[in-house]
């Protein structure tokens, strides 16, 4: 998926930029982007969503990602309506040098960028380490912040509680009106999931012949656009089944599902669990 350049230059005096947010006007009207930094966002509390390449998935209680280079995402929190604290830390591969990661010190770091490129997402306990070391690196020199990066870079690479978002990381290029279309049909799709949506007017919206759309679509994203607003449909549904007041066949048809035994096929096919074990599982555990 195509996506529009962010340009990003760290402050006087530091090698890498680390930035932090406590004001939910910003992120109102996130744009689809990438750039050729590797970024790690921390979400302190709250629920959001995560639209990162291909993935689409909702996070509870706050989020931990690191994100490879070129990997087009959104922002994370135009959900969020609540009070909360975000870091983002962005670098490129060689802020330290060109050979500094391939020092035998800087093993796991390196394999843990290679990891990246396909997206990241941490438990809690690892957020919530991050989240103290991130919270102290603010207050820090440059020089202090630095080797606090690269604290928190070891901690991400030796821990075992982190999942990969196969987010499908490729390169991207620029290119201005494949992100405009995308922009518009991402916006689209985001209205009118709850609805049937016939491919005549999903490709209205960037003015194609359904083929035309069809072919474009799968060529930008490597999935058809039904099975694109199904994830959307599903993500949907794992952020309702935190509430277990919402039944689940009340849950499929406010996700825009009509028929339950669909939704639930499809819910296994992408999330590898059915509804009812999906909803079990986030009383024990919460990403």
């Amino acid at each position: 998926m195509k996506a529009s350049l962010e340009k990003i230059e760290p402050g006087f005096g530091s090698s890498f930029t680390l930035r932090r947010f406590t004001d939910i006007i910003y992120c109102k009207n996130p744009s689809w982007h990438f750039h050729p930094e590797y970024e790690i966002v921390y979400i302190s509390n709250g629920r959001g969503k995560r639209h990162v390449g291909g993935h689409i998935s909702y996070y509870e209680d706050g989020d931990l990602i690191f994100l490879g280079p070129n990997l087009p995402h959104f922002g994370f929190t135009e959900e969020l309506y609540e009070e909360h604290v975000e870091y983002v830390v962005q670098l490129k591969e060689d802020f330290l040098g060109k050979d500094f990661l391939h020092k035998p010190e800087m093993q796991a770091i390196r394999q843990l960028f290679e990891r990246s490129r396909n997206g990241l997402s941490f438990s809690a306990k690892t957020k919530k380490l991050i989240g103290q070391q991130l919270d102290l690196m603010y207050q820090q020199d440059n020089f202090e912040r630095l080797l606090t990066l690269l604290s928190i870079l070891q901690t991400m690479a030796t821990v075992d509680d982190y999942k990969t978002l196969n987010a499908n990381g490729l390169a991207f290029e620029v290119n201005g009106q494949d992100q405009q279309r995308m922009q518009r049909i991402y916006a689209f799709v985001e209205e009118h999931f709850q609805e049937h949506i016939p491919l005549e007017t999903a490709a209205k919206q960037i003015q194609m012949t359904v083929p035309a759309f069809c072919r474009y679509f799968k060529k930008l994203t490597q999935k058809t656009f039904t099975q694109f607003v199904n994830e959307f449909r599903i993500a949907h549904a794992c952020r309702m089944l935190s509430d277990e007041h919402l039944s689940i066949a009340n849950i499929s048809y406010e996700s825009g599902f009509n028929n339950l035994s669909h939704f639930n096929k499809q819910f296994k096919a992408i999330t590898g669990t059915s509804p009812r074990e999906y909803r079990k599982n986030l009383k024990t555990v919460i990403d």
